[in-house]
């Protein structure tokens, strides 16, 4: 008994580890602790990825009717096709042909198993906006903005960390009041499992990704 007492005695990494299957249904320990013991940290983690990005939206905005006041249509068109557009790369579109899609399947894999083993929403999310920033560099801004834009970028990260505030509330709600929570654990080892996971895990993603794509595209060319 003495022996627990002292500070070597780490008697929440043994809960983690001998009770975290049970009471979380996730295989990977780390999924386990991040997204459920630990929720509400990775939340403000995630939230701390939105703020910035806010924050640098915010310094480096360019106005785009200030910059037509400035520059002439010459040197506006140069500036956009010779600093902000790629040259027609026929080997790095090719390249981003074949790579973007394989990144984003292999991103979408690493979110959605997060909970099975390695990876999670933080990694998953790299991968795809990685893939994305690829996909900007080979193709132009002009094609990706078709796709995704400020307001895109605003609507999932609200919504995403919308949905992880409230599900974690209600986890942690019941918990507290030791009331019975209608979210299942599952099956361990089934990709349906471990409760709010694996839902947690796609949010967390998505924040990730939007986040990788538009600081780059901030700091490339100073907005949307």
């Amino acid at each position: 008994m003495a022996a627990r007492t002292t500070p070597t005695s780490n008697e929440v990494a043994e809960r983690y580890i001998e009770q975290g299957l049970e009471e979380t249904g996730a295989v990977n320990i780390v999924s386990g602790m991040i997204l459920d013991y630990r929720a509400f940290d990775t939340l403000g983690e995630s939230n701390v990825l939105f703020i910035a990005t806010i924050a640098v939206m915010i310094l480096m905005r360019v106005d785009s009717k200030e910059e037509k006041e400035k520059l002439s249509a010459e040197e506006a068109a140069y500036t956009h096709e010779k600093t902000l557009e790629p040259e027609n790369d026929v080997i790095l579109k090719t390249v981003a042909f074949i790579l973007v899609p394989m990144l984003l399947i292999f991103g979408i894999y690493i979110i959605l198993c997060g909970h099975l083993g390695p990876g999670g929403g933080f990694s998953g999310g790299a991968v795809i906006g990685a893939s994305l920033i690829l996909y900007a560099n080979a193709y132009g801004f002009q094609r990706m903005e078709k796709l995704f834009t400020a307001k895109t970028y605003k609507v999932i990260s609200f919504c995403a960390l919308g949905f992880y505030a409230l599900a974690k509330s209600y986890s942690f709600f019941t918990g507290a009041n030791e009331l019975e929570s209608i979210i299942s654990a599952g099956t361990p080892g089934r990709i349906l499992s471990a409760g709010l996971i694996l839902p947690l895990n796609i949010c967390v993603g998505l924040v990730v990704a939007c986040t990788m794509y538009s600081f780059y595209v901030l700091f490339r060319k100073g907005g949307y």
